[in-house]
């Protein structure tokens, strides 16, 4: 499977597309501990620490928080616009299309600089012990820096951080001892073209303000917690009825991603201009903390199967919503 690749990519040596060592590698202060919500989703966070690691904002990325909805069964998972990274940073990312190994398409990137965005399984990723390591077979992206072929190595952004991993995780990652007859492994996979130099603080702040306004204009239009919290009590006691493990699937989907995404709304606001949006930023974190908050209500609900607390718990975010969309609404 590794023996050939295009344009003789295997043959190529070992190389990295950022100058990393996943042992010395310090996250990004939107990853720190103290945080409500220190992970958020894997494309979001990967592109946080690909950011901090090209020394540049990632703060200035976030107005696509303002976009997040409830989609029925579950919020948005917020994902950073294409078109914002490239008008931002200059970042270019597209699909690569896998018609090799995938570990030959990688190669060949990594070489002409260009970093590799790839859904993997994250049973095999050891940074995810304790959760799904070895556990749990679960999709999940990450940007791959540093791929060594000959001893089975690889350094990869993933979540909070920059990680390292080899021998039977990368054959697990890789398939190479998946049977017979298996379906070739054919992920998604996007690479991103980086700029040779990247743009001022000013430019940020520039084009920040404006895909701010843009993304304000395409918010939803009725409250999407409100929305939520209407289903909400009724899901929870369709999914106290499903074993345990499901609870997390569940709460990661909603509520995690509502948290997550306006504590990082509340970061963006703060970048822009702290006593500016200094009213708003509090609206965002009281999402976030109300979110932090009925996840554990949840836990108990679920444990107990008494929903009826359920019923007002979102209230407080709902309205902070609200608050937080007609004061940024003057302010636009």
């Amino acid at each position: 499977m590794a023996g050939t690749g295009p344009q003789g990519a295997v043959g190529l040596s070992v190389r990295s597309v950022l100058p990393l060592d996943p042992a010395s590698y310090q996250p990004h202060a939107l990853h720190s501990a103290d945080r409500m919500w220190p992970e958020t989703n894997c494309y979001a966070d990967l592109w946080i620490e690909v950011l901090s690691a090209l020394k540049t904002a990632p703060e200035a990325m976030l107005g696509f928080t303002l976009i997040q909805d409830f989609e029925g069964d579950q919020f948005t998972f917020f994902k950073v616009p294409l078109e914002d990274l490239e008008s931002l940073y200059g970042i270019r990312v597209t699909e690569l299309a896998i018609f090799d190994s995938v570990e030959a398409h990688v190669t060949e990137q990594i070489a002409r600089g260009r970093l590799c965005l790839v859904e993997m399984d994250s049973f095999y990723m050891p940074d995810t012990r304790g959760v799904g390591y070895r556990q749990e077979h679960g999709k999940t992206t990450v940007g791959i820096n540093r791929l060594d072929l000959e001893n089975r190595s690889m350094d990869y952004f993933h979540n909070g951080g920059f990680f390292s991993l080899q021998g039977e995780d990368f054959d697990g990652l890789f398939q190479h001892n998946a049977p017979e007859g298996w379906p070739p492994f054919l992920p998604y996979t996007e690479f991103a073209k980086l700029p040779e130099k990247l743009p001022s603080d000013a430019h940020l702040r520039k084009e920040a303000e404006r895909l701010f306004t843009a993304h304000l204009g395409r918010r939803p239009k009725a409250n999407p917690i409100a929305a939520f919290a209407v289903i909400f009590p009724r899901q929870v006691e369709a999914v106290a009825e499903r074993p345990f493990g499901f609870f997390h699937k569940y709460a990661f989907n909603t509520l995690r991603q509502v948290g997550a995404n306006f504590e990082l709304l509340a970061a963006h606001l703060d970048w822009l201009d702290e006593a500016r949006f200094e009213a708003q930023k509090a609206h965002a974190l009281k999402i976030s903390e109300v979110a932090k908050s009925v996840q554990f209500q949840l836990a108990r609900a679920v444990t107990r199967k008494k929903f009826e607390p359920l019923a007002t718990a979102l209230d407080p975010a709902a309205e902070a919503w609200d608050r937080l969309m007609e004061g940024l609404e003057s302010h636009a």
